[in-house]
C-alpha cells in the first residue's frame, strides 16, 4: 500500500488498485492465524453450540479461557500486559472466524473488543496493569455499559449518575444499564456515568463492587448463547482511581470505541455470510426435487450468485477499511487512525449488517421448510443475523453519522468536495455512454467514476437548498448516506478485481472480475434510484425536469446481462459447497 490516505478521500480521488488493502493480501501469517482461529471454532465451539444456546455461562467462560491460552483474546493488547499485540488485519481476521461460532462469537467479541479496548486504548499506567494481562487470558472478562432504558441511539442522553463521596475517596454511582453482554458473567464492567449529573465520564467497575447487581436475562429473538442482562447501580462504590480516562471526556471513548466495534461487526457479518453460504450450496446439491439437485434449478443458482455478490462487496469494503486502519498506524496514534475512518466504519457496519441479513434470508429460501426448523443450522442464523442492524448504533444513526462527518471534514477543508462540485459543471457537457473497449472493467471504473459525479451532483444540491437547516432532512440525509456507501462498496469491488487481475492472469482472476461486475452494475442501478429520489424530494416542476434532465446524462449505461453473469458466478461456489475465493 501507499503513503496514508485520509478518511472520506475516496469520494473525490480515483484510487490505484495498489493503493488498497485485500483478501488476496493476506500474508502466510495472517492466514495461519485466521485457521487456528477456525480451526479452535471447529473442534473445542461446534461441538457445543446447543449447549452453548442454553445459555451455559460455565462452558462460555471455560471457551473464553481456551480462547485466551492460544491467543485469540489478546489480538489488540499490548506485549508489555501479556498481549499479542497482532496487526488490525490478523485481529479482524480472529474476529471474522469466531462468527461461526454463533453466540460464543458475540461474547468473544463483545470481550476482547468493546469491553476490554477502552482500557488499552485510555486506561492508565496502573489500570493496564491491573486488568489487562487477567483480560488478554481469560481469567476475567469483560464488559460494556452504555445503553440505558431511555437512552439507546443518545447515548449522551444517559442518566446514571456519579457522586464523588465526602472523604474523596469513591464515586457513588446510580443508573440502570441496558441489554448488556456478557453482564451474567463479566468481572469487569467499562460503564458510562455522569459525573455531577453532566460530565459524562467512563468507570473500570469490579462484579463485586457494593451496589452492583445483575438483573435477568433478556429473553431475546436470537443470539441466544450470549448473556445479555441490566446492570444495576445502586449507590455502587467505586474508588477515584477507577475512573477511564477524564472526567467529562467520556465521550471521547465512547465514540472511538463504537468506531471499532462497527467495522469488526462487519468483520463478523462477513464470516457468518460465508458459512451461510457454505450451508446453502451443501444443502442445494443434496436436495433433490422433481429427480434433480435443486442445484441445478437457474433461479437457486442466481440466489446463490447473489449471496456471493453481495459478500464480495461487503468483504472488499471490511478488509479496504482494516488496511486503511493498519497503514494510519504508521503515521497516526491508534485512536486517531480510527476517528479518521470513523465514516468508513459506519458503512462497513451498515453494508455488512445488510448484506448478512440478505444472505441468511436467501439461505433459509434455499433450505425451503427445513430452513424453518431448528434442525437446520440456518434457522438459528437467520434469527442471530437480525440483531447486527441494531446494536454499535442503529443503521439509522450511522446513516445519519455518515454525511456528518463527511460535510464536517468537507467544511475544514480536508475533503475537496466543493472543488469536486465545480469541475462537474463543466465535465457534464462532455459525458457519454462508456462504450466497452475489450480492456477488463473500464466499463465498471466509468460506472464507479458516474457514481461519484452523481453523489456530488445531489449532495451539492441538498447543502445549497437547505444549508444549516439540512440537519432536519433526515430522509434526505439517508439518501445521502446511501448513495456514499454504494459509492465506497463500488469502488472497493472494483479495485479488489483489478488488484487480482494485476496479480494473475485474466483466466485466474476471471471469478473475481465478474463477481465485482455484478456487484458495480447492480449497486449502479441503486444509485440511479436514490437520486432520482432525493430530487424529487428537494424541487418539482420545471426545476425537477432540468435537475433529472442533468441525472439522465450521469446515469446514462448499456446494462449488463445479469442472467449470463449469475449463472456463470454460481458454479464456482456450487462446485466447491464454499466461498471460493
Amino acid at each position: 500500500m501507499s503513503d496514508f490516505i485520509r478518511g472520506g478521500s475516496f469520494l473525490t480521488e480515483t484510487l490505484a488498485p495498489e493503493q488498497v488493502f485485500t483478501p488476496e493480501d493476506f500474508t502466510e501469517e495472517q492466514r495461519t492465524i485466521a485457521q487456528t482461529t477456525a480451526d479452535f471454532i471447529a473442534g473445542n465451539v461446534t461441538p457445543h453450540l446447543e449447549q452453548i444456546e442454553k445459555l451455559d455461562y460455565g462452558l462460555t467462560r471455560t471457551l473464553l479461557r481456551e480462547a485466551g491460552e492460544i491467543g485469540l483474546l489478546g489480538a489488540d493488547i499490548p506485549e508489555a500486559y501479556d498481549g499479542v499485540a497482532l496487526d488490525k488485519i490478523s485481529s479482524t481476521l480472529i474476529t471474522e472466524n469466531m462468527a461461526r461460532g454463533g453466540s460464543f462469537g458475540l461474547s468473544h467479541g463483545a470481550h476482547v473488543g468493546i469491553g476490554t479496548l477502552p482500557i488499552v486504548f485510555f486506561g492508565n499506567e496502573e489500570q493496564k496493569q491491573r486488568y489487562l494481562p487477567a483480560l488478554g487470558s481469560g481469567e476475567k472478562i469483560a464488559a460494556y455499559c452504555l445503553t440505558e432504558p431511555g437512552s439507546g441511539s443518545d447515548a449522551l442522553g444517559a442518566k446514571t449518575k456519579a457522586l464523588l463521596s465526602e472523604d474523596g475517596r469513591h464515586y457513588r454511582l446510580n443508573g440502570t444499564k441496558q441489554y448488556i453482554t456478557n453482564a451474567g458473567f463479566a468481572d469487569v464492567f467499562v460503564i458510562y456515568a455522569k459525573v455531577d449529573g453532566d460530565k459524562f465520564t467512563a468507570f473500570i467497575v469490579d462484579r463485586d463492587t457494593p451496589g452492583l447487581s445483575i438483573g435477568p436475562e433478556e429473553k431475546k429473538m436470537g443470539i441466544k448463547g450470549s448473556s445479555t442482562c441490566p446492570v444495576i447501580l445502586e449507590d455502587a462504590s467505586v474508588p477515584v482511581e477507577n475512573v477511564l480516562g477524564e472526567i467529562g471526556k467520556g465521550h471521547q471513548i465512547a465514540f472511538n470505541i463504537l468506531n471499532i466495534g462497527r467495522y469488526k461487526l462487519g468483520a463478523g457479518c462477513i464470516g457468518s455470510a460465508k458459512w451461510a453460504i457454505h450451508l446453502s450450496t451443501k444443502y442445494a446439491n443434496a436436495r433433490a426435487q422433481f429427480n434433480t439437485p435443486i442445484a441445478r434449478f437457474p433461479l437457486i443458482q442466481e440466489k446463490i450468485a447473489d449471496m456471493a455478490i453481495e459478500l464480495y462487496g461487503a468483504e472488499s469494503v471490511i478488509y479496504r477499511t482494516a488496511g486503511l486502519i493498519e497503514k494510519a498506524l504508521e503515521v497516526k496514534e491508534p485512536l486517531q487512525a480510527t476517528a479518521e475512518y470513523a465514516a468508513e466504519c459506519s458503512i462497513c457496519k451498515i453494508l455488512a449488517s445488510e448484506m448478512l441479513d440478505q444472505v441468511a434470508d436467501e439461505g433459509v429460501q434455499i433450505h425451503g421448510g427445513y430452513g424453518y426448523t431448528q434442525e437446520y443450522e440456518i434457522e438459528r442464523m437467520y434469527r442471530d443475523a437480525r440483531i447486527n442492524r441494531i446494536f454499535e448504533g442503529t443503521n439509522e444513526i450511522n446513516r445519519l453519522l455518515i454525511p456528518d462527518t463527511l460535510l464536517k471534514r468537507a467544511m475544514k477543508g480536508e475533503i475537496p468536495l466543493l472543488a469536486a462540485a465545480q469541475r462537474l459543471q463543466s465535465e457534464l457537457f462532455t459525458l457519454g455512454v462508456h462504450m466497452d473497449d475489450g480492456v477488463p472493467l473500464s466499463v465498471e471504473a466509468d460506472l464507479v467514476e458516474r457514481s461519484k459525479k452523481t453523489l456530488i451532483f445531489v449532495a451539492g444540491l441538498a447543502v445549497q437548498k437547505y444549508q444549516k437547516a439540512l440537519a432536519q432532512e433526515q430522509e434526505i440525509l439517508r439518501n445521502m448516506a446511501d448513495l456514499v456507501i454504494n459509492v465506497f462498496a463500488m469502488e472497493s469491488a472494483l479495485l479488489r478485481a483489478k488488484k487480482k487481475l494485476a496479480q494473475s492472469n485474466q483466466e485466474q482472476a476471471s471469478l473475481s472480475i465478474d463477481l465485482a461486475r455484478a456487484f458495480v452494475n447492480r449497486r449502479f442501478g441503486a444509485i440511479e434510484q436514490i437520486a432520482k429520489q432525493s430530487l424529487a424530494a428537494m424541487e418539482e416542476g420545471d426545476t425537477l425536469r432540468a435537475q433529472l434532465s442533468i441525472l439522465k446524462k450521469l446515469t446514462r449505461h448499456l446494462p449488463v446481462n445479469e442472467k449470463a453473469l449469475k449463472r456463470k458466478i454460481a458454479q464456482p461456489f456450487l462446485e466447491a459447497e464454499k466461498y471460493a475465493l
